[in-house]
């Protein structure tokens, strides 16, 4: 009797587990048929770390503001002379410039060595304000002459009138590989004193007409006047700029903040006098 009991309960129990079995099979094989199939490749990619974007390195930047560089003769000129350096002394600061291991870059060329894609040990960036025709007669050949870069905000509104750059000139100038094309606005306003839709018009606008004309990107402005407010930084950015420069005397100890970027008025200075004062400011 209890033989048979046991038989039992070791029958129940196989039959149990066959049970339990062919349910697992079922389970199995509906799983395999519904669910969504993953290739190899999916695979491969679901174990691959996640890959972040590099950090950018930002760096030390002094940058020269320019006006005129010429011989100015009217001795009743005061404002052109305030502004004014002589071809003469700019060859000199140039000279300092090379001597002291700096090689100058252009504001398209940030990003560059922000990222690594460029090593360049000490830059430095000559900017020029205004698109004065002195650019193109005084400036344009010593750049040539001694193999460096420098910007040239112009105000595509001033173009080929008198003083200012023909728009010949500038196309010259910026299919040359000496010198980048920046915006100063159209017409040299106040940004931050005029309304703000006449601003926004004057930054859209400037981008806008110097690419058509030019046929390159055009990607930093200079702020008219140095005057500039948080509405006029919204405006730079959104019509695409991706650098903006200021009047406010400094040396960009890194390249961060980079639509207010500071200036160095280097004046007449050359030697060791240029060189301190692009040390010692901040």
């Amino acid at each position: 009797m209890r033989q048979k009991i046991k038989r039992r309960k070791f029958t129940d129990v196989v039959y149990f587990s066959l049970a339990l079995l062919a349910i697992e099979s079922v389970i199995y094989f509906f799983e395999a048929f519904t669910s969504p199939k993953v290739s190899f490749a999916q695979e491969q990619e679901a174990t691959q770390p996640a890959v972040t974007a590099p950090q950018l390195q930002s760096f030390k930047l002094p940058i020269l503001i320019y006006h005129y560089v010429e011989y100015v003769t009217d001795e009743r000129d005061t404002i052109r002379q305030s502004l004014n350096i002589t071809p003469n002394i700019f060859e000199q600061q140039i000279k300092t410039l090379k001597d002291a291991g700096y090689t100058t870059i252009t504001p398209s060329q940030i990003e560059k060595i922000e990222k690594g894609r460029l090593k360049i040990e000490k830059p430095v960036i000559l900017s020029f304000d205004d698109g004065y025709r002195d650019f193109y007669t005084d400036v344009f050949p010593i750049l040539k002459k001694y193999n460096i870069k420098a910007v040239a905000y112009v105000n595509p509104g001033l173009l080929d009138k008198l003083n200012y750059m023909y728009w010949d000139e500038v196309k010259e100038i910026a299919k040359s590989g000496y010198v980048e094309i920046g915006a100063h606005s159209m017409s040299h306003r106040s940004l931050s004193s005029i309304d703000e839709k006449s601003a926004e018009w004057e930054v859209r606008e400037s981008k806008a007409m110097l690419e058509k004309q030019l046929n390159i990107p055009v990607t930093s402005f200079a702020y008219p006047f140095g005057h500039f407010n948080n509405q006029t930084i919204e405006f730079v950015k959104s019509a695409g700029f991706t650098s903006a420069i200021t009047t406010d005397e400094g040396t960009n100890e890194d390249t961060k903040e980079k639509f207010t970027l500071k200036r160095i008025h280097p004046g007449s200075r050359i030697g060791l006098d240029l060189i301190n004062k692009m040390y010692l400011i901040n």
